[in-house]
C-alpha cells in the first residue's frame, strides 16, 4: 500500500546502501554491443540516430566544433537509456530526481560560463544587451538576461525530472484505481495504461533530445 503519492520515486532499498542508483549504470550494458564484428539491426539504427544528432549538433556549434559534439550526443544516449530504463516494472527511474538532473545540467552550464567568460569576455557582456536595445532599457535588459542565464541550470534540471515525474504519477493514480473497478472498467484501465506507456515513451526520446539540444545552443553561444 503507497503511504505517500511520490514514494513510488524514493530511491530507498533494503540494503545499507540506495542501491536503486545502480540503475543508472544499466546503459553500461549496451556499449559492448557496439564492438561486435557484424553489428545488429538495433545496432545500426542506434549508430544512424546518433549520426544524425552529431550532424545537427556540428551545425549549431558552428566549424570550430571538432569533437564537441561526443558530449551532446553521450548526454542524449545517457538520459534517454535511463528514461526508458524507468519504463520498466521495478526499475528506478533516475531522471525523474533533481540529485541526478541538476548534476548534469550544472557542470555543464557553469563550465560554459567559465569558458566564455574568461576567453571571450567581451563577446559575454555584449550579449547581456540585445542588439537594438534602446539606450534606457538597457540596465533593465543586463538584469533580464542576467537572471534568464543564471536559471538555465535549474530549468533544464526541473524540466527533465518534471516531465518524468508527471506521466509516471498519472500511470501510478490510475493503477491505484485497479482493485476497485469492474472487468469492463479494467480492460478499459489497461488499454489506457498501454496508451500512457506509448505516450511515455515519446515523452523519454523528446525531453532527452530537448535537453541535449538547449545545452548544445547554451554552449555555442559563449563562443
Amino acid at each position: 500500500m503507497i503511504m505517500n503519492l511520490f514514494s513510488s520515486f524514493d530511491p530507498s532499498s533494503n540494503w545499507n546502501i540506495s542501491s536503486n542508483w545502480i540503475s543508472s549504470t544499466l546503459c553500461l550494458m549496451v556499449i559492448p554491443t557496439m564492438y561486435w564484428l557484424v553489428p545488429s539491426r538495433p545496432n545500426l539504427i542506434w549508430i544512424k540516430i546518433t549520426s544524425s544528432l552529431h550532424k545537427e549538433f556540428k551545425t549549431l556549434l558552428g566549424p570550430s566544433s571538432a569533437g564537441s559534439t561526443l558530449i551532446f550526443v553521450s548526454l542524449f544516449s545517457f538520459i534517454l537509456i535511463n528514461n526508458f530504463m524507468g519504463l520498466y516494472p521495478y526499475i528506478f527511474t533516475s531522471t525523474s530526481h533533481m540529485a541526478l538532473t541538476l548534476s548534469l545540467a550544472l557542470p555543464l552550464w557553469l563550465s560554459f560560463m567559465l569558458f566564455g567568460w574568461i576567453n571571450n569576455t567581451m563577446h559575454m557582456f555584449a550579449h547581456l544587451v540585445p542588439q537594438g536595445t534602446p539606450p534606457i532599457l538597457m540596465p533593465f535588459m543586463v538584469c533580464i538576461e542576467t537572471i534568464s542565464n543564471v536559471i538555465r541550470p535549474g530549468t533544464l534540471a526541473i524540466r527533465l525530472s518534471a516531465n518524468m515525474i508527471a506521466g509516471h504519477l498519472l500511470m501510478t493514480l490510475l493503477g491505484n484505481t485497479g482493485p476497485s473497478l469492474s472487468i469492463l472498467m479494467i480492460n478499459i484501465l489497461i488499454i489506457v495504461q498501454l496508451l500512457l506507456i506509448l505516450l511515455e515513451s515519446a515523452v523519454s526520446i523528446i525531453q532527452s533530445y530537448v535537453f541535449a539540444v538547449l545545452s548544445t545552443l547554451y554552449s555555442s553561444e559563449v563562443n
